[in-house]
């Protein structure tokens, strides 16, 4: 009987101390033990989503997806070796030595990634060698890997992807877009092996989506050509292209050169690897004044055939006088005269008819002094001063294009409303519309456009800049294309140096549209620094002429057999 009880009382505190556990577990802090039991019965594999294409107008790939693996380990399996596999994979892979040793020695995991997106033939070569080294523990799964398949073409705006994020260009400002979500499947495991009849749970991956731009590669390719072989030519340091569709704004090409392999941008300075055409800001020169010319015109101050007295200079109180860029003696120009022989001084004498005010309100509705906002990271918004801040000196050179910043795409797009009828619409990248990272909604879908000078002053401005191209009237008769009316302006303009002053350096460049008279395409081109004493006409005209006859091929836009400009040069 005694020996019953004391039974008894043993299976009674057996089962108090598997209540009061029962208590702890499921009631005190269940989560807890749970996540405990998961952490040594589970194993969490990542599912790699598929990231989205960047794609050309014509849905040709400019960064896409393709297959790869990614390298990975099991800690419990490989810390006794991690040391000797971590120097294998730094070798062989370039991976960080003391950052994979670590992960080779996680605990409490079966799971980590070593490396990602390796190319197939070189994850499998690595993972036999660690494996005929006796080394356990390593295997490999699947991991799209990003591939540039044009390599150059457009680089500097797709950017290009790092081991784990995006690290320039589209690829970064719309990484959240394309990148998609990495899905996981968990499953329990029992002595380093999953269990055949355990658990499991799978969490598929959400793809990420295209990107489709307003870019058409071909057109990027032939643009990318002609503006390095131009660089090149005249010894420049650098020079950016722009070609826009004159009715809808899209950017059929923004070439930047240098530029650089999106297969292998580390080869390449850090310089080049974004783009110039929207981070760099210079002064656009004499380009400037056909948007002075037309909103003079507009406003009633002016016309084409309005006679300017043009002096061999022009004298200022406290600032140097104003000079052309070639000597003479008294001019009588027409206004048009004053823009196709590219006249300073002509230009500040027509624009002195204007208030600060005046200038500055036509020069920020043709979309100087703020940012495009086309998609693209590190964009300036150029410089255009308040009109409080300006003195007489200031509205003079601004009038021709100096004491003003701009950046390309910014530019094209004011020279671009001149072709359009006087109507700016906005400069698009993308097709349809899409949400940078920091939460603005650009493309064709959101573009916006407004009136900037009337079509009477578009089309008398055009007429003006027709004779540009003109073997006797013009200063840039290599910018014409055979059998096409073209309307366009010249430009060279001091570079600011340093200390703040003008560095002896040029900018020199050249915008236009054709066919004159029924503009299709915008071009403009921009060369920095050029070394063989060239300006606008005989470095940057050239390479318009080029591009432009391309485009009117390519896109089988007939001459309008139309009569050029009439006005007179001179009175």
């Amino acid at each position: 009987m005694a020996r019953l009880r004391f039974g008894f009382v043993v299976i009674a505190i057996v089962l108090s101390v598997f209540g009061v556990r029962l208590v702890q577990l499921q009631g005190i802090d269940p989560k807890a033990y749970a996540a405990m039991a998961a952490r040594e019965g589970s194993e969490e594999v990542v599912l790699p989503a598929e990231r989205g294409a960047i794609t050309d107008r014509n849905g040709v790939e400019l960064a896409t997806s393709v297959d790869g693996l990614m390298l990975v380990a099991d800690p419990q399996m490989t810390h006794d070796d991690a040391a000797a596999i971590a120097t294998y994979l730094a070798d062989e892979l370039d991976l960080d030595y003391f950052q994979t040793l670590t992960r080779l020695r996680e605990e409490d995991t079966h799971f980590v990634y070593l490396a990602r997106r390796v190319p197939s033939t070189i994850a499998n070569r690595v993972l036999g060698e660690l494996e005929d080294r006796g080394y356990k523990g390593l295997s490999v799964r699947r991991d799209p890997m990003r591939d540039y398949p044009n390599r150059d073409v457009a680089a500097n705006l797709v950017g290009f992807l790092g081991e784990d994020e995006a690290l320039g260009g589209l690829e970064r400002t719309f990484d959240h877009l394309l990148s998609g979500t990495d899905g996981k499947a968990t499953y329990e495991v029992g002595g380093g092996n999953r269990i055949p009849l355990g658990d499991s749970t799978t969490v598929k991956p959400r793809n990420g989506s295209d990107l489709n731009l307003t870019i058409d590669r071909d057109v990027q390719w032939y643009v990318q050509r002609v503006l390095r072989a131009t660089v090149r030519g005249a010894g420049g340091d650098s020079g950016v292209a722009v070609v826009m569709d004159t009715r809808t704004g899209e950017l059929l090409s923004l070439a930047d050169y240098p530029t650089f392999d999106a297969k292998n941008p580390l080869l390449s300075p850090k310089a080049d690897l974004g783009s110039r055409a929207m981070s760099d800001v210079y002064e656009p020169g004499s380009v400037e004044k056909v948007l002075t010319a037309a909103s003079l015109i507009d406003a009633g101050k002016v016309t084409p055939r309005t006679h300017i007295k043009v002096p061999p200079y022009l004298s200022r109180p406290g600032a140097a006088p104003i000079r052309d860029h070639w000597d003479h003696d008294m001019l009588r120009y027409t206004l048009a005269g004053v823009i196709s022989r590219s006249s300073n001084i002509g230009t500040v004498l027509a624009a002195r008819k204007f208030t600060a005010d005046q200038l500055y309100g036509y020069l920020r509705t043709f979309g100087l002094g703020q940012r495009t906002n086309i998609g693209v990271r590190g964009e300036t918004a150029g410089l255009l001063a308040d009109p409080s801040l300006w003195t007489q000196v200031n509205q003079d050179t601004i009038a021709f294009g100096q004491g003003v910043s701009v950046n390309a795409v910014q530019m094209a797009a004011a020279v671009n409303t001149i072709a359009n009828g006087g109507v700016r619409v906005d400069p698009s990248l993308v097709r349809g519309t899409a949400t940078t990272d920091d939460g603005t909604e650009v493309g064709t879908g959101v573009a916006t456009q407004h009136r900037v000078i009337s079509t009477r002053a578009a089309r008398q401005t055009m007429l003006m800049m027709e004779l540009v191209t003109d073997v006797d009237d013009g200063v840039a008769p290599g910018a014409a294309v055979p059998g096409y009316r073209v309307a366009g302006k010249t430009g060279t303009a001091q570079r600011a140096g340093k200390d703040g002053g003008y560095d002896g350096t040029f900018t020199v460049s050249f915008a236009g549209f054709a066919p004159a008279d029924k503009p299709r395409f915008t071009v403009y081109v921009v060369v920095q620094n050029p070394r063989n004493g060239g300006g606008g006409g005989s470095v940057a005209g050239p390479a318009f002429s080029k591009i432009m006859s391309y485009l009117l091929r390519r896109y089988g836009v007939p001459p309008t057999g139309t009569r050029p400009s009439t006005y007179p040069v001179e009175w």
